[in-house]
């Protein structure tokens, strides 16, 4: 037996199928399946029940699941250990990215990093504050930009940007002449927010019931480009963050107040998941070059 059984195994389990784990893993079919063929004849049990149409794991195989996923698990400890080793002469670092902030700083420092330690890959996720904090949590990803605050028990962070959030209209809009504006005089306007997943939506409705009424939310979306389009096509207003709203000069941008709405941006990194060197020395880098900026 050696780890690549047990991680085929892993796969097999996970897609309650051989042909999907072979598409997933670039093999063949017949490799996976001989493979844990191998490991049931080594073990001396049956981890999959073929009988019937979908295959599932016998009680054999969910206890061997467990066990497998941990050996995994270290068998990836160590892997990141000997990249250490090899002082960053590889590694791959996985950051999750909200895609509403104004990211045209973070390819910048991608470009400088990469020039320093030209074998480290990465892998770059866009989504909501809620999903990334997930994804951090399970370990699916090392690093995350979310709104902060966060949870200090499950994350360290450090806070790299705080903005405005301001309105925008079309031009011809009855508010568009203005430069300030009033939250509650929002209060009989059709809103286009994020969707469920964006923390930012959470703020602005939380800054609504503070103003004292609860937004009309005409329609929701992922995309920041999305929503600018659809408030020149006058479905609706939007509260962007400042550095967002100056992308489309079509629209008109207000500031709020009374309450004034702002946001805190910053990294997340686990306190219970290991966390590479490589991945540490990002954040190290990536710090430093903000606190220049």
């Amino acid at each position: 037996m050696d780890i690549k059984h047990l991680q085929y195994f892993i796969e097999v389990a996970n897609f309650n199928s051989f042909t999907r784990a072979a598409d997933h893993l670039f093999i063949t079919q017949p490799t996976i399946s001989k493979m844990i063929k191998n490991l049931e004849t080594e073990l001396g049990v049956e981890l999959f029940d073929r009988s019937r149409k979908q295959l599932i794991l016998t009680d054999a195989g969910r206890v061997v699941l467990d066990q497998a996923k941990l050996i995994d698990k270290a068998f990836h400890n160590l892997e990141t250990e000997m990249d250490n080793l090899l002082g960053l002469k590889k590694g791959h670092i996985r950051i999750g990215l909200p895609p509403i902030i104004d990211a045209s700083f973070f390819p910048r420092i991608l470009s400088r990093f990469h020039q320093d330690y030209p074998n480290i890959t990465f892998q770059l996720v866009e989504d909501g504050s809620k999903k990334i904090e997930e994804s951090v949590q399970n370990d699916l990803i090392d690093i995350g930009v979310i709104v902060l605050p966060t949870n200090n028990a499950l994350f360290h962070h450090f806070a790299f940007l705080e903005e405005d959030i301001n309105l925008i209209v079309h031009p011809s809009h009855p508010h568009a002449c203005g430069e300030e504006i009033d939250l509650a005089d929002l209060e009989n306007e059709s809103f286009i927010l994020f969707n469920k997943d964006y923390v930012l939506r959470d703020l602005i409705i939380s800054s609504c019931n503070e103003a004292g009424f609860s937004p009309h939310i005409v329609t929701e979306s992922s995309r920041w480009d999305f929503i600018e389009e659809m408030v020149y096509c006058k479905l609706g207003v939007a509260l962007l963050p400042e550095s967002l709203c100056r992308h489309d000069e079509r629209v008109k941008t207000i500031r709020v107040r009374n309450p004034s709405i702002s946001w805190n941006l910053g990294f997340i990194w686990s306190k219970d998941h290991y966390l590479s060197y490589a991945a540490k020395e990002w954040l190290k880098y990536t710090r430093e070059a903000l606190s220049h900026k």
